[in-house]
């Protein structure tokens, strides 16, 4: 029985996804196995290497086109991935957001102030470069 959860995402830009990951401590592995409970196991377009026992799959769903977001399915069972991206993915999707916005941003040529809020929030600002 596999304890693998998989939820659809907006995530379409693999390189900001690896960039998020690093940010985490953690590594983006093309064409990889992703490790569940009881040595079950979830092919991935992508796998999220975890420190932990369990990692990420992240795959775009079959028949979908290049431009389809991706989804992530995961083993939650004991809260390993959990203490590592955070709940229901929660601080990998936000760092997915935050250099997501960078990368559009250099590539308009604006410059971006990045901050860290008391509540964990990010604050981004993006001003004209001089």
């Amino acid at each position: 029985m596999s304890h693998f959860v998989t939820i659809e995402t907006q995530i379409r830009d693999a390189a900001a996804l690896a960039d998020a990951c690093a940010e985490l401590g953690l590594t983006l592995l093309p064409n990889a196995t992703a490790r569940g409970f009881s040595g079950t196991t979830r092919q991935g377009d992508f796998v999220i290497r975890l420190h932990g026992p369990y990692d990420i799959a992240v795959n775009r769903p079959s028949g979908t086109g290049e431009d389809a977001p991706y989804t992530l399915s995961t083993d939650w069972w004991q809260g390993h991935v959990e203490k590592e991206v955070g709940p229901r993915y929660g601080r990998l999707l936000q760092l997915y957001g935050v250099h997501k916005t960078l990368r559009e941003a250099r590539a308009k040529r604006l410059r971006v102030t990045r901050r860290q809020e008391s509540d964990g929030s990010i604050r981004l600002t993006l001003t004209p470069a001089a």
